[in-house]
C-alpha cells in the first residue's frame, strides 16, 4: 500500500535534493516554451485550431474509430479493442507468445504504464526493456515515471551516475553526460539486435490514412517500430484525429509545448507492416485500442474536454504545486494539473479524489495548455463531485469525499442564515465567548494568521454609531 497524499507530499518537500532539479529542469523548460512562441497571437490562433481539431475529434470519436480500424486494418495494421488495462495486458501478452518472445523493446508510452504492463509481462516471464532513455535509468532505479515528458527529471547526473555503477560495474564510473548516454546506447543496441518483439506508444492516431504517428527525440522509438519482426502499439482511444493535415498544426504546439523544440527530432508516420520487396521493418503491426474509462468521461459534455489532451506536460512545467513536489508525489501514472483532473475520473474520487484539491486555482494550467483544456474549472467540477449529494453524473465515487462533520457544520450554517433570530443568537454567542473558540483553522492556518472574532457584532458597532437598524 503506497504512503498516503500528504506523507508523499512531506517527503517530497523534505527532499532538498529533489526540489532543486525539478525547479531548475522546470525553470528551463518554461523559459524555452516561452521562446518557441515569440508570437502571442500565432500562438492564440494555433491554440484555438488546436482545441478545435481535438474537440471535432472527440464530438465524432465513435465514428473515427471505425473509419481508423477500416483503414488501418485495410493498411496491414490488426486492430485490437481493449476495455480495461486487464484486457489490454492480455491481449500484448497473447501477441507476444504467439511469437515466442521472451522479450520486448518498448518506446516510451504513457499508456502502458497506465496499463502496469511492464510488472504484468515479467509476472509472465517476459522481459520488458525500456530503452527511452529516461524510462531506461527509472527502470534500473525500479520507479515511475516522475513527468509523462522527461520521466527521470527529478534525478540529477550523479544519481544516474551512480545508478550505472551498481548495475554496470564493467563500464568505467563517469558523470558525464555524453559518457552515461554512450553507455546507455551500447546496452540499447545490443537489445534492438536481439529482440523479436518491439512496443511503442502513439501520438495521434490518423483515421482518414490508417497511420499511426510516433515522435521522438532519440530515434529509440523508431527501432523499436522497425527492427523486431512484430511491433505492438498501445493507444488511448482519444488520440484518434480525423485527417493528416490536422496532424501539421498539434505536432507545432506538441514539440513547442512540451520542449521549446521547433519538432521533434524523429516524428514517425507507420502506415502498414514490411511490404513485399522492403528490405526493413515489421512483419505484423498490431494497435491495441485501450478504453479503460475514456468512454464514461466522454458521455459528460464537460468532462470530455480531459480527453483533448496531447501529453505535452505544459501544464506540469508552470504549476506551482508540481515544480515544488515532482511527479512522484502525486503516486499515480498521470501527475500534475492533468493528472489531477484525469486519475480521479479513472480510478475514482474514493481513490484520487485528494488530488484534485493539490492545486492553488491559480490558473497557469489553463493558460498554457496548448489545446485549451480548462483544468482549473474541471478540477473545480471534481471537487464538487467529492463532496456532492445529487444524482450520480459518471465519475465514480461521487459525494466520497464529503464528511460528517462538515455537512453538519453547513447545515447549520444554512439554518442560521434562513432564521434571523437564530443568526442573530449565534452571533451573540461567537462575540461573548470567542474567547473559548477554538481558533485552528486546520492545514489553511498552518501558513496563514488566523482571522480573530470581534468582541461586537457589526450590527452591534452599528447601533453604538447611531444607526438604526432596518
Amino acid at each position: 500500500m503506497p504512503p498516503e497524499f500528504s506523507v508523499r507530499v512531506g517527503q517530497a518537500l523534505d527532499n532538498e535534493r529533489l526540489r532543486r532539479n525539478i525547479r531548475r529542469t522546470m525553470d528551463g523548460l518554461v523559459a524555452k516554451r516561452r521562446q518557441a512562441f515569440p508570437d502571442t497571437h500565432e500562438l492564440t490562433v494555433l491554440r484555438r485550431r488546436g482545441k478545435l481539431i481535438r474537440g471535432q475529434a472527440l464530438a465524432n470519436l465513435p465514428d473515427l474509430l471505425l473509419e481508423l480500424e477500416a483503414n488501418c486494418e485495410r493498411n496491414g495494421i490488426q486492430v485490437h479493442w481493449a476495455e480495461t488495462a486487464a484486457e489490454g495486458n492480455a491481449l500484448v501478452l497473447d501477441l507476444l507468445r504467439r511469437q515466442g518472445a521472451r522479450r520486448v523493446i518498448k518506446g516510451k508510452s504513457m499508456v502502458s504504464e497506465e496499463m502496469g504492463l511492464n510488472h504484468y509481462l515479467e509476472a509472465q516471464g517476459i522481459q520488458a526493456v525500456e530503452t527511452d532513455l529516461g524510462e531506461f535509468i527509472l527502470q534500473l532505479a525500479g520507479e515511475r515515471p516522475s513527468h509523462i515528458i522527461a520521466p527521470a527529471i527529478h534525478k540529477d547526473r550523479g544519481e544516474i551516475a551512480a545508478l550505472f555503477a551498481a548495475h554496470f560495474p564493467e563500464y568505467p564510473h563517469t558523470e558525464d553526460i555524453e559518457g552515461l548516454t554512450a553507455i546507455a546506447r551500447r546496452i540499447m543496441r545490443e537489445h534492438f539486435g536481439q529482440a523479436v518483439a518491439g512496443l511503442s506508444g502513439v501520438n495521434f492516431a490518423i483515421a482518414e490514412s490508417g497511420t499511426l504517428c510516433l515522435v521522438e527525440n532519440e530515434g529509440n522509438g523508431r527501432l523499436c517500430t522497425t527492427a523486431p519482426d512484430i511491433h505492438i502499439a498501445v493507444c488511448g482511444i482519444e488520440k484518434v484525429i480525423a485527417r493528416l493535415d490536422q496532424l501539421p498544426p498539434l505536432l507545432t504546439l506538441l514539440t513547442r509545448s512540451a520542449t521549446g523544440q521547433p519538432i521533434t527530432t524523429y516524428v514517425n508516420l507507420i502506415s502498414g507492416p514490411r511490404r513485399e520487396g522492403e528490405r526493413d521493418g515489421p512483419r505484423e503491426v498490431h494497435l491495441v485500442l485501450l478504453d479503460n474509462g475514456r468512454s464514461r468521461i466522454h458521455r459528460d459534455q464537460q468532462l470530455r474536454a480531459t480527453l483533448r489532451c496531447i501529453r505535452c506536460g505544459a501544464c506540469m512545467n508552470h504549476c506551482p504545486v508540481y515544480s515544488r513536489l515532482g511527479g512522484h508525489a502525486y503516486g499515480t501514472v498521470y501527475p500534475g494539473p492533468i493528472g489531477s483532473v484525469l486519475e480521479p475520473q479513472l480510478q475514482g474520487l474514493d481513490r484520487q479524489g485528494e488530488l484534485a484539491e493539490a492545486s492553488s486555482l491559480c490558473g497557469a494550467c489553463g493558460e498554457v495548455c496548448p489545446v485549451r483544456i480548462p483544468l482549473p474549472g474541471l478540477l473545480r467540477r471534481l471537487r464538487a463531485e467529492g463532496v456532492g449529494d445529487g444524482p450520480d453524473a459518471g465519475v465514480p465515487g461521487q459525494g466520497s469525499r464529503r464528511k460528517v462533520l462538515h455537512r453538519l457544520i453547513w447545515s447549520l450554517w444554512r439554518q442560521a442564515h434562513a432564521h434571523p433570530p437564530l443568526y442573530w443568537l449565534m452571533t451573540r454567542l461567537a462575540t461573548r465567548l470567542r474567547r473559548l473558540l477554538p481558533i485552528g483553522l486546520g492545514p489553511w492556518a498552518r501558513t496563514r494568521t488566523p482571522p480573530v472574532i470581534a468582541p461586537r457584532s457589526l450590527h452591534e458597532l452599528a447601533r453604538a454609531e447611531g444607526f438604526a437598524h432596518e
